[in-house]
């Protein structure tokens, strides 16, 4: 097969002609103009889908280039976890021996310690400073690519490395990888999420009690990372022996009671523990129900009531209905799941859910109106206060309303539909509200001609 296809695929980031190329028997280390194999071109260009479908077609990721490197070299060099985890390919640690395992952790740890910055000056001998810009590495996570004296790398090399340690079964100290997650003080980049993977896959005691170690520290954005990685072990639990959910919301639980001074990290600890089973959870959430900062308060609703077990008592229906009319919209806002799911528990919830319905932040009333919809509750006032909110500007508000009535068999839901204007609309394909009123509109038109 003529190659020059292959080469243009790869040029103009095509994976799927890549990928079809390869299956019709194409050279998957077909080399371009420059000499180089294609998948060089596809990390020059940070391309990791190009790189990986390559790989996965029989591309060799360890070839001895003209100038000593190889592809993976050239990618843990590039900065880009995305593709260096693309061209790294499955099970490296039985393909690439000891001496090349160690070449590439040496580079990926040169790097992050020089800084991508720093190691484009050694490369181009430029001052500086380097043009920089914030880019996807891939759909989760964002880092910075500089350009320099026609250079261009970009900042992942604590995630690469951190990968490679992974991949080749090396156990960095637990307080090395808290450090590379938090040394940029960015919550979305690759460093941060490679590490908190990590350490949610190396579950044990001596892993567990190096890391809840930080929350005692005087540095909020590793007590911020300690809570991530708790939220990550009460998501993703693999079996009983390693879930850690019992230790997991024991500590949370003290950590809620014993005193949080930062303000910012005691929401998050309340927002984590709120997704945790404890039989303390409504008293620790009264314990904050009256706290000063706002984004505490916002926290405390999903501890009070989630719906389910028995009816909130008194002390906590008074804390819900205070939180429902908070100064504050996201504390409304954050109140409103739990006073819908109690609505009937006693006096004054009625008067609650109708006023988050007619709020005047628009995002209390788009949630109010979602939770509403899927309630239950009947109540009249309450049903018109949902079909008050058919002329709002967001789509999503008008489709909860609409989608409300229809539950309720209210007679306003033609109108309703109406409003709502064409039902076919991008990232609503396979949404279940819209579902759910094209088959009342099926009915209603089936009873109609049979009439």
């Amino acid at each position: 097969m003529d190659d020059t296809r292959l080469v243009a695929a790869v040029r103009r980031g095509d994976a799927e002609a890549v990928t079809a190329l390869l299956e019709a028997g194409a050279d998957p280390d077909a080399v371009a103009d420059d000499g180089l194999p294609v998948l060089c071109l596809a990390v020059a260009a940070y391309d990791a889908a190009v790189a990986e479908a390559l790989v996965e077609g029989g591309a060799d990721p360890d070839r001895e280039l003209p100038d000593g490197t190889t592809p993976l070299v050239r990618a843990v060099g590039g900065g880009s976890p995305a593709v260096a985890g693309a061209v790294l390919g499955r099970e490296p640690r039985l393909r690439l021996p000891e001496a090349e395992r160690g070449r590439l952790l040496a580079l990926a740890r040169h790097w992050y310690e020089r800084g991508a910055e720093g190691g484009l000056r050694d490369r181009t001998g430029e001052p500086g400073p380097a043009r920089r810009a914030r880019v996807k590495d891939d759909e989760h996570h964002s880092v910075s690519e500089l350009t320099l004296g026609g250079l261009t790398v970009r900042d992942g090399h604590g995630a690469i490395l951190t990968g490679l340690e992974w991949a080749f079964r090396v156990l960095t100290p637990v307080d090395e990888l808290v450090t590379r997650a938090v040394a940029r003080r960015d919550p979305e980049h690759v460093d941060r999420s490679s590490a908190l993977w990590t350490l949610d896959r190396r579950r044990s005691r001596e892993t567990w009690s190096a890391v809840t170690a930080h929350r005692h520290g005087p540095d909020p954005e590793r007590r911020l990372f300690v809570l991530d990685v708790l939220r990550l072990h009460l998501l993703f639990t693999s079996n009983w022996r390693n879930s850690y959910e019992r230790e997991t919301a024991e500590l949370l639980v003290a950590w809620a009671t014993g005193g949080e001074d930062d303000s910012r990290v005691l929401a998050e600890v309340l927002h984590v523990l709120s997704e945790a089973e404890h039989r303390d959870l409504e008293a620790v959430g009264l314990r904050h129900a009256g706290h000063p900062d706002p984004r505490v308060r916002a926290r405390v609703p999903a501890l009070l009531f989630d719906g389910e077990g028995p009816a909130p008592g008194a002390a906590t229906r008074t804390a819900l209905l205070a939180l429902a009319g908070d100064e504050d919209h996201e504390v409304r806002a954050g109140a409103v799941r739990a006073v819908v799911a109690a609505h009937g528990a006693g006096p004054g919830f009625t008067d609650a859910v109708v006023a988050l319905l007619r709020d005047p932040a628009a995002g209390v009333r788009a949630r109010a109106a979602e939770a509403v919809a899927n309630g239950a509750d009947r109540t009249g006032a309450i049903t018109d206060a949902l079909a008050a909110l058919l002329d709002e500007d967001d789509f999503g508000t008008r489709l909860d309303a609409a989608y409300g009535l229809l539950r309720r068999d209210d007679p306003r839901t033609g109108e309703a539909v109406r409003r709502l204007g064409p039902l076919f609309r991008p990232g609503y394909e396979h949404d279940h509200r819209l579902s759910a009123i094209a088959h009342w509109n099926r009915e209603r038109e089936n009873r109609s001609a049979a009439e």
